[in-house]
């Protein structure tokens, strides 16, 4: 056998060796695409359904596909290494969970400090003599969003057939409170035991003021561990910016080394750890 037709069996096999890798690439990185597409929509539809955010998941999706792209030719072009562009898809990949769950947070929060002035609404308007149906009724017309969103599904659901206590049961479920699961134990409890429902509201809702009173003397009181927590976790990497700019052939061992590199890992646990332990004491539960 020649040594020609040696060399062309050799680049042959290759050849076909580097088609089939990159077939097997194509697919597991098609297979992928396709189970995060399937997970984003998935859970983006859930976020949005509960935040009433009208949106297409779809579109959602292809936006962040979009972005993912852009920001990371955008950083590679900008660095010349792939790194910090892998680095940057990877957090704009999760940027939209992050950025529904600070939404869904947010809302919470604010349905929370409208939910005293809604029972003191609706027990201003049992007592006037309305039914409990027409005080969140009223309640829907003149309170704002997202209390009144959630209040006007009560609705809905009651118009299609579902009762009062179901309808309850199903906006405690949507918003894990326990302030919304004290006021609507507090108003199934008084419509099956016949007691003053207008009374029980007024006294959930001065409880309720008592609890988010205490609340914010306690974050007035922890911010300056939190603000603690973030100086103490920014101050290693400010150094590390100092020392780059002031001995740049000594911090460049850290960057290209193994040691180095155990070193930066080392630091960011501790950073980690520490940033988590500050938090989780000065995180106090009312």
């Amino acid at each position: 056998m020649s040594t020609s037709l040696v060399a062309s069996l050799v680049a042959g096999v290759v050849a076909l060796s580097i088609v089939l890798l990159v077939w097997s690439l194509a697919s597991l990185v098609s297979r992928g695409m396709e189970r995060y597409r399937r997970l984003f929509t998935e859970r983006a539809h859930v976020d949005l359904r509960e935040l009433f955010l009208f949106i297409d998941p779809a579109r959602l999706y292809m936006l962040n596909v979009a972005l993912i792209l852009l920001l990371g030719a955008l950083t590679w072009g900008l660095t010349g290494n792939a790194l910090p562009a892998l680095l940057v898809a990877a957090a704009t990949a999760f940027g939209p969970r992050v950025v529904l769950r600070w939404l869904r947070r947010r809302r919470i929060e604010k349905l929370e400090q409208q939910l005293p002035d809604a029972l003191q609404m609706l027990s201003g308007g049992l007592k006037a003599g309305v039914s409990l149906s027409q005080a969140v009724q009223q309640l829907v017309l003149e309170a704002s969003a997202p209390i009144s969103q959630e209040f006007d599904l009560v609705l809905r659901e009651q118009r299609l057939g579902v009762s009062l206590d179901d309808a309850l049961e199903n906006l405690r479920q949507r918003v894990p409170l326990q302030s919304v699961t004290l006021t609507v134990s507090a108003m199934r409890i008084a419509t099956e035991t016949g007691g003053q429902l207008a009374e029980t509201l007024e006294r959930a809702a001065q409880t309720l003021r008592q609890k988010l009173a205490m609340e914010g003397k306690i974050r007035a009181l922890t911010s300056q561990g939190k603000l603690q927590a973030w100086v103490v976790g920014a101050l290693p990497l400010f150094l590390m910016l100092v020392l780059n700019k002031m001995e740049p052939a000594a911090m460049h061992l850290m960057f290209s080394t193994r040691m180095g590199w155990a070193t930066l890992a080392v630091i960011g646990l501790f950073e980690f750890f520490g940033i988590v332990v500050i938090r989780k004491i000065v995180d106090i539960d009312v």
